[in-house]
């Protein structure tokens, strides 16, 4: 290794299997990008947001390496010349529409658009953030970082990191603590704890082998675990394999190398707990069927058939112990869903997927998809090139749900109005969905191939009316007196009376 060119073992470290992974999953049709964008009604000051980079964001030692790669693997190697002004811009749009000189929400998807499709330098370490400093009278900051640096769950501890509860603790230059703050671990129990059955059933499968090994050589029960989960892995690896090619529709297709995102405006989290609660189903259900509801429009606006059409869609499961919350890298595994965009009926079609994502539980479908990729990132490039195309082939969607802080939070100076993101693609996946609860709001955004689906506005625009179908239908089920006086509160009925508020509701226009 001495003689490979610009090596040095004090400035490089190991990338982990997976990490590198999603490092070689980069492909100019698909990059490996995690897109953000947060809003602010005030302006950004740019040495503030500089100050809070340097003081918060850099504290990170992860985010001055590069990701390179050599005959032996890849590494996290240190940029010895590392410069702040090569990863924080600041920039004017111009209004394509008119209207002054602040631009639209139109004009923003469009320029993030652009910044989705061109990749990261890979000479320098591979994140970016720009400052909108003319976004409808205040500002936005758009984020972009490779997905070989961390996954959705870790980068929202990054952002945590780097905000405060009021604008002046967003300024404070923050103390090192030696334990994490209970309200931040109780925030992070409730991120872990639904997967809590799966990582303590296959834990012992993602140890270090010789730790694994001692256990096994004492226990014998350890051994008898040990065999029969992975019987079920190799199992569920062949389910995978032998799993038949998605659905063809029009989201599906080949690939180019423009994307178009759009987000919408967000859903109340509390209409959302309230449906999910009536329902029997959770958060994760009701959204997840609402978003098959929206495919399901656009197919038909299109002239397509969308009756008995299911479409699959990959969803990241988080195997990230709470103590581990905090740390970069990705550790997460990945589930099939069977999206049925063929039902009609809002109420039918989320049942079915509560029915699903219950029949997924105890699952070890997360841990193959994290042992896999953990393996094919350290084999050849042409094995993890297979494993994409597979999970290419057998998927139409990427579609994940981040849990966000509950109360607003300040950058800078400056309160965060609203916060969308974006995930990659990988393989010949077209589509990504991104939901983001924040703030008691619920945001949702879409990215999409360009050649396949140049107007995911027109997708995400329906996710608010879908809802509205599923809010009226729960509204007059007969679920018993305490349910209605609960929907009734929630959506502005007279007391004891769901009807008399469903009523109200098909009257009223809602954002």
């Amino acid at each position: 290794m001495a003689n490979i060119p610009g090596f040095s073992m004090l400035n490089r470290e190991r990338m982990s299997g997976v990490d590198t992974a999603w490092l070689r999953m980069e492909h100019p049709n698909n990059l490996m990008m995690i897109v953000g964008v947060m809003i602010f009604r005030d302006k950004l000051d740019f040495k503030k947001v500089a100050a809070t980079l340097e003081q918060r964001f850099l504290t990170y030692p992860r985010f001055k390496q590069k990701a390179v790669q050599d005959p032996t693997g890849a590494w996290w190697d240190t940029d010895k010349k590392f410069d702040i002004k090569n990863h924080l811009k600041r920039v004017k749009l111009v209004a394509k529409l008119g209207g002054g000189s602040a631009v639209n929400k139109q004009d923003l998807e469009n320029y993030v658009s652009q910044l989705a499709s061109e990749p990261l330098d890979f000479t320098k370490p591979l994140w970016q953030f720009q400052i909108v400093e003319n976004y409808r009278g205040g500002s936005a900051l758009i984020t972009r970082i490779h997905h070989c640096y961390a996954d959705g769950i870790a980068l929202i501890s990054v952002m945590m990191s780097m905000t405060g509860a009021s604008a002046e603790a967003s300024l404070l230059t923050p103390k090192i603590a030696a334990k994490r703050p209970k309200d931040e671990m109780d925030f992070w129990t409730s991120v872990t704890k639904p997967m809590a059955s799966v990582w303590s059933g296959a834990m012992k499968l993602t140890r270090g082998l010789v730790e694994q090994g001692l256990e096994i050589a004492k226990d014998p029960a350890t051994m008898r675990e040990f065999a029969t989960k992975g019987m079920e892995l190799a199992e569920e690896l062949r389910k995978i394999a032998m799993m038949s090619p998605d659905s063809p529709t029009r989201f599906k297709g080949t690939l180019g190398r423009q994307k178009r995102v759009a987000w919408c405006d967000p859903l109340p989290l509390a209409e959302v707990k309230v449906i999910g609660k009536t329902l029997g189903c959770s958060i994760n259900d009701v959204l997840l069927g609402t978003a098959a509801g929206a495919l399901r429009d656009y197919m038909v606006k299109k002239g397509d058939n969308a009756d008995g059409i299911e479409i699959r869609a990959v969803v990241p499961v988080n195997l990230r112990p709470i103590e581990k919350a905090h740390e970069l890298g990705n550790q997460f595994g990945l589930v099939f869903v069977e999206l049925p965009i063929g039902i009609e009926d809002p109420i039918e079609r989320v049942m079915l997927v509560r029915e699903r994502m219950q029949a997924l539980k105890g699952s070890p479908q997360p841990i193959v998809a994290f042992v896999l990729l953990s393996a094919v990132g350290l084999g050849p490039k042409i094995l993890q090139d297979q494993i994409g195309a597979l999970i290419g082939r057998n998927a139409t969607s990427v579609m994940t749900n981040v849990p966000g802080p509950q109360s607003p939070l300040f950058f800078a100076g400056r309160e965060i109005d609203e916060i969308d993101f974006w995930v990659p693609q990988s393989g010949g996946i077209g589509m990504g969905l991104s939901i983001l609860t924040y703030n008691g709001k619920v945001q949702f955004g879409l990215i999409t191939d360009a050649g396949l689906v140049p107007d995911p506005e027109s997708v995400i625009n329906q996710f608010s009316d879908e809802f509205e179908k599923l809010v009226v239908q729960t509204l007059m089920g007969p679920y018993g007196p305490e349910f209605n006086d609960e929907l009734a509160r929630a959506f502005g009925g007279d007391s004891g009376s769901a009807s008399s508020a469903a009523k109200k509701q098909t009257r009223s226009t809602r954002t």
